[in-house]
């Protein structure tokens, strides 16, 4: 069997031509990309031109991708706006436990841009506490019905199928699972049988533990794996490749270490062929590396984190900040995607 080969892409050229490809159909572009192998355990690094790469993995780098009915171009990412039903969420628990204000927030976050509202009704920040899918249910179908009432694509935020399945019937057309529909058995045949889109992330861990010396071979590849794994699972059940986006799942299961080298080398999951969604928003090793205690207080290193994803192909930004967010991004478009 040939070695995998992880592949970087290193966004800095442009734009198409003689020895430069468009990543993901156009918006960012690349010459080369490192290339991560692996001779027994130990991760063996290289660069590539792209004359260098084969024709299905030159493909599955440029080829356009999309996610819930939606165009996902590198360069520009769309925008989630997250509103927490939850007392005890890491950044803004509390805030919104109310029916009426969830609604009001996730209604103010499409106006200002957000192309998806993430609800969510259990904290799964490190060391939060589970909840009853009853209590779940009560937290989120109000709001869901009520915002796709009003023409917003929602997505609900949960682990639980008995949860994922009111919400689709309160008209919910995303899934965004955490534990990349691991972690409750029916979890996959409710989306499968539902035919509606998921966001499958990374998570090494549970979160009452996940922070409790998390190991990896190599972080960036292991997260890779996982996803391609979880990826294919859903591709066997039914799904297609533009109903499902994947997330590395920044801080879930992680050290800072981990979290840099995996925001690093973002573009090494474009070759899975799906669109790729961050969430980096009030992160707490934003608040580490910068030293910012108070999660409300790290938009600066929030923005910084999104626009280097951006930068390196993320086509979804799951954020608190959407109006700031995309003030941020149009600047940096205008800069480094001239047809922006």
């Amino acid at each position: 069997m040939t070695p995998r080969r992880y592949l970087d892409p290193v966004l800095n050229a442009g734009p198409p031509g003689a020895g430069v490809l468009a990543l993901g159909g156009g918006g960012l572009w690349f010459s080369h990309c490192r290339c991560l192998e692996f001779d027994g355990e130990h991760p063996v690094e290289s660069l590539l031109t792209v004359d260098q790469l084969t024709a299905d993995e030159a493909d599955s780098l440029t080829a356009p991708k999309s996610f819930a009915g939606l165009t996902c171009q590198p360069g520009m990412p769309l925008l989630m706006g997250v509103v927490n039903v939850t007392p005890d969420s890491f950044s803004d628990g509390g805030d919104y436990l109310d029916h009426d204000a969830a609604i009001a927030r996730g209604l103010a976050l499409a106006r200002e841009g957000a192309s998806v509202i993430d609800v969510g009704g259990e904290s799964t920040r490190p060391g939060a506490a589970p909840v009853t899918t009853d209590e779940e249910i009560l937290r989120v179908e109000p709001v869901v019905r009520a915002l796709t009432g009003h023409g917003v694509r929602v997505s609900v935020d949960t682990r639980n199928a008995r949860v994922m399945t009111a919400a689709l019937a309160a008209g919910a057309s995303v899934v965004n699972d955490v534990t990349a529909l691991t972690h409750d058995p029916q979890a996959l045949s409710v989306v499968a049988e539902a035919g509606c889109n998921v966001m499958l992330m990374h998570m090494q861990g549970q979160p009452q533990t996940m922070q409790q010396e998390p190991y990896y071979r190599h972080a960036t590849a292991d997260v890779h794996d996982y996803l391609r794994e979880r990826r294919d699972v859903c591709l066997k059940a039914g799904l297609k490749p533009e109903m499902i986006s994947i997330d590395p799942g920044i801080g879930f299961g992680k050290t800072d270490t981990h979290n840099l080298l995996i925001l690093r080398q973002l573009g090494m999951l474009q070759g899975l062929g799906c669109a790729v969604t961050l969430g980096v928003s009030r992160k707490s090793f934003i608040g580490r590396v910068a030293d910012v205690p108070a999660a409300k207080d790290r938009l600066p290193g929030s923005l910084a984190a999104a626009l280097a994803g951006a930068q390196r192909g993320a086509q979804i930004l799951r954020v608190h900040d959407v109006r700031e967010t995309r003030q941020a991004l149009a600047v940096w478009q205008a800069i480094t995607v001239p047809e922006a």
